[in-house]
C-alpha cells in the first residue's frame, strides 16, 4: 500500500494529512504554527505519519505536496500546490456537491468556486485587511475575557444584535471594550461581531458565485455564531463537512500528491 501526504502550513496553525491508494485519511495532526514554518511543517508530518502503519519516516510516502504561506518550506515535499486550490480539492473529495467555499483562514478570507473536476473555477481573496480572520475573531475573544469556543456560541442567545462599526480589526477591539464596559449584553455584542464578519463574507461568496449553498474551511469554520450569521446575510445553507473543516488544505494536498503518485 502506498501513502501520500499533504502539509498545509498556515500562519496560525499547520495541518497535515496521509491518505492511502483509495484516498482514505489514515492519518491527521494539527498544531500551532511555530516562527519557523519549516519546523513546523516537521513536527506535523512527523506526528501523522507515527500514525500510520508501515511509515517510519516522511521518506517513506508515496509523494508529498505542500501548501499554504509556508509551503515552500516543507521538508521532503515533491510540489507545492496554492491553498487555494488545495482547498477546492479537499472540499470536492469531502463533498463533490459543494461547489462554493468560503475560506477564514489566520490572516485572510477567501471565496472559491469549485470546478465539476475539484478544479478553481473562480476565487476572490480579501488579504489586506485581518478584519473577520482568525486573528479577528482571536482579538475578540480576548475582549469578552473567554476562550474562541465560548465566543463562538455566546451569540447563540442573542435576542437583539449591537451593530459592530468598526471594520479594523484595532478599532473594532475597542469598540467591543467600550461596549462590555458600558453593560451592554454580551451575546448582543458578539452577535454583532459576527453579523459584520458575515457581511464580509457575502461579498466573497458572491465573487465566487455561491448561489444554493456554500461551505466553510479553515478554522474558523467550527465557529458556530458565524455559520448562522453567515446563512442569515447570505441566506443560503451553509454545509457541514464530513471531515474537519480546518483539515482541506491538506487533505487537498493529499490528493493532489494521490493522483501524482499514481500516475
Amino acid at each position: 500500500m502506498k501513502y501520500f501526504g499533504g502539509c498545509d502550513v498556515g500562519s496560525t496553525y499547520t495541518k497535515c494529512v496521509i491518505i492511502d491508494e483509495n484516498g482514505k485519511i489514515v492519518g491527521n495532526t494539527t498544531i500551532r504554527s511555530k516562527i519557523n514554518a519549516e519546523l513546523s511543517a516537521r513536527d506535523a508530518l512527523e506526528q501523522t505519519v507515527a500514525q500510520v502503519d508501515g511509515l517510519r519516516d516522511i521518506s517513506d510516502l508515496a509523494y508529498l505536496v505542500g501548501t499554504g504561506y509556508g509551503r515552500n518550506k516543507v521538508p521532503q515535499a515533491q510540489e507545492n500546490i496554492s491553498e487555494i486550490s488545495c482547498h477546492a480539492m479537499g472540499v470536492h473529495v469531502t463533498n463533490p456537491d459543494v461547489k462554493a467555499i468560503i475560506d477564514i483562514g489566520g490572516q485572510d478570507v477567501k471565496g472559491i468556486a469549485i470546478d465539476s473536476d475539484g478544479t478553481v473555477q473562480n476565487f476572490a481573496m480579501n488579504d489586506k485587511c485581518a478584519a473577520g480572520t482568525g486573528r479577528f475573531f482571536e482579538a475578540m475573544a480576548n475582549a469578552f475575557e473567554c476562550s474562541l469556543e465560548e465566543f463562538s456560541n455566546l451569540s447563540l442567545t442573542a435576542k437583539n444584535v449591537i451593530p459592530i462599526t468598526a471594520q479594523c480589526t484595532v478599532f473594532a477591539e475597542s469598540e467591543v471594550i467600550t461596549l462590555v464596559g458600558e453593560g451592554k449584553p454580551r451575546d448582543e455584542i458578539a452577535a454583532g461581531i459576527q453579523q459584520a464578519v458575515a457581511k464580509r463574507c457575502f461579498v466573497m461568496a458572491k465573487k465566487a458565485g455561491a448561489k444554493d449553498q456554500v461551505t466553510l474551511t479553515g478554522g474558523c469554520a467550527k465557529n458556530t455564531g458565524l455559520k448562522n450569521a453567515i446563512e442569515k446575510v447570505l441566506r443560503i445553507k451553509v454545509v457541514d463537512l464530513a471531515v474537519d473543516p480546518q483539515l482541506m488544505g491538506a487533505l487537498g494536498a493529499a490528493e493532489y500528491a494521490r493522483q501524482k503518485g499514481m500516475e
